[in-house]
């Protein structure tokens, strides 16, 4: 039995209505990237106001990974329902806190003692790593990396690399930020050109050093492992371990934000496992507690010992129905079978996208790591000219026929998968059926087939 079902034209008429009422609510600020309210979900599928269902390829841009009303997860926030709900733990301390604190220590990379301490999302996370990692030092330079995304605070949106619709008319933005290519200029990704060596990176950091930023003002560098909203790019072989190193060698401290790539989706828990690193704070959120607001910063005791009392705070940080969820996705984490699912769902959904890729000229690359995986459309594999419109057109033609997908790169021209990782083989074959036929829909009106299938056709 199908898992998508589309009874009504999108929107339908209650959507409809609610969406009128949004207008007259809420600011235009706020972005709607679909016409549909959402009346129930459940494992990888939800249901609109009208009954229409969908396949979730989305997860609350990343934060579903263990799956819409996880068992668990229920379980846990409904137990914790029945004792209490805030009591603000710099006020009274409780159990979940430092149980998860806990576990965080034991679970992140790097075999050093660590703490951690709570808050309510990914940029506060990045916030409070910045501040942390200035008392640390008694340096005030921030290092971050071109199409980067840290959040849409005044830190945040400093350290993040795309301009619109984020950053214009926001500033003015904290000063001492420095920006630096990820490995490879974006623009030359995808130009066959020699990938650099990690003595072109070696090379490259000095020379920031010397002509950028002085490396005794450097307070910290914070980079995502791989590039979340800035299209799923996975760092080149070598680029990370670099930077661990140069950060060692000069005393700066290393932030890995892991607020999209962990709680599995890249098939470890973290995605810094997978390279030869050891980040000195490690930052977690989204997927960290199952659908609620959490945030984590966890990295080396001694640096996070640096503030004095009540250098670190927050009336909701750590909120124990949000620390109970997050312990139970840890446990549902424990037994492996989602991270090894997460490996076969990026495996299988790069089987199909290499084929695509293969049969149309506007797929300039499909790239990612684990089950954090994404296509980029480009107007010709030579150039490697942005192709926004394509993406567009995949997007808005795979909702009309039940399938949700989120965009992302600098130039929006980049379609990412973050579907909860306990969806069926069903589901997810479903889905990429759809994705399929948006890819052909979107070739007839913006695109054409390569010159290979021209051929065979």
């Amino acid at each position: 039995m199908p898992a998508i079902r589309i009874q009504t034209e999108l929107p339908g008429p209650k959507s409809k209505a609610w969406l009128d009422r949004r207008a007259a609510a809420i600011p235009r600020g706020v972005y709607a990237g679909t016409p549909i309210f959402i009346h129930s979900a459940e494992g990888a599928t939800f249901e609109d106001l009208d009954g229409n269902r969908f396949i979730d390829l989305c997860g609350g841009i990343g934060c579903i990974n263990v799956g819409h009303r996880n068992p668990r997860v229920i379980g846990a926030i409904r137990r914790q329902l029945d004792s209490f709900l805030h009591m603000c733990f710099q006020v009274t301390g409780y159990e979940s806190y430092v149980e998860l604190a806990e576990k965080l220590n034991e679970l992140t990379p790097g075999n050093f003692p660590k703490k951690t301490f709570f808050v309510n999302s990914g940029a506060e996370a990045v916030e409070n790593a910045v501040k942390i990692a200035r008392s640390h030092t008694g340096r005030s330079a921030v290092i971050c990396f071109e199409d980067g995304f840290h959040g849409r605070t005044l830190m945040g949106l400093g350290l993040t690399s795309k301009t619109h619709p984020y950053k214009a008319g926001f500033g003015p933005f904290p000063s001492e930020i420095y920006r630096i290519p990820f490995g490879i200029p974006s623009r030359n990704r995808l130009s066959g050109k020699a990938v650099p060596t990690a003595a072109d990176y070696e090379v490259m950091l000095e020379d920031v050093f010397r002509q950028v930023v002085a490396a005794e003002q450097v307070a910290a560098m914070v980079i995502e492992p791989v590039l979340g909203e800035g299209g799923f790019v996975v760092p080149p072989s070598g680029f990370l371990e670099v930077l661990d190193a140069t950060c060692k060698k000069y005393g700066i401290v290393f932030v890995a934000d892991e607020v999209q790539t962990g709680f599995g989706r890249t098939g470890t828990l973290f995605a810094s496992e997978q390279f030869a690193i050891e980040p000195d704070l490690i930052l977690t959120a989204k997927s960290l507690s199952g659908g609620l607001p959490l945030a984590a910063i966890t990295g080396r005791a001694e640096i996070m010992d640096a503030p004095g009392p009540g250098g670190l705070g927050g009336t909701f940080g750590g909120n124990p129905v949000s620390c109970a969820a997050a312990l139970s996705v840890i446990e549902e984490f424990a037994d492996g079978y989602l991270l090894r699912r997460a490996k076969e769902l990026g495996t299988d959904f790069r089987q199909r996208a290499l084929a695509w890729q293969k049969e149309y000229e506007f797929i300039g690359d499909v790239r990612g790591l684990g089950a954090m995986q994404a296509i980029e459309f480009n107007h010709s594999s030579v150039d490697h000219e942005p192709y926004p419109a394509a993406a567009k057109k995949v997007i808005q033609y795979a909702l009309k026929h039940g399938v949700l997908l989120l965009g992302a790169g600098t130039h929006d021209n980049v379609i990412r998968i973050l579907m909860p990782l306990m969806i069926s083989d069903e589901e997810f074959a479903e889905a990429m059926n759809v994705m399929e036929e948006g890819i052909a829909h979107a070739a007839k009106q913006v695109g054409k087939p390569s010159a290979l299938a021209e051929t065979v056709g």
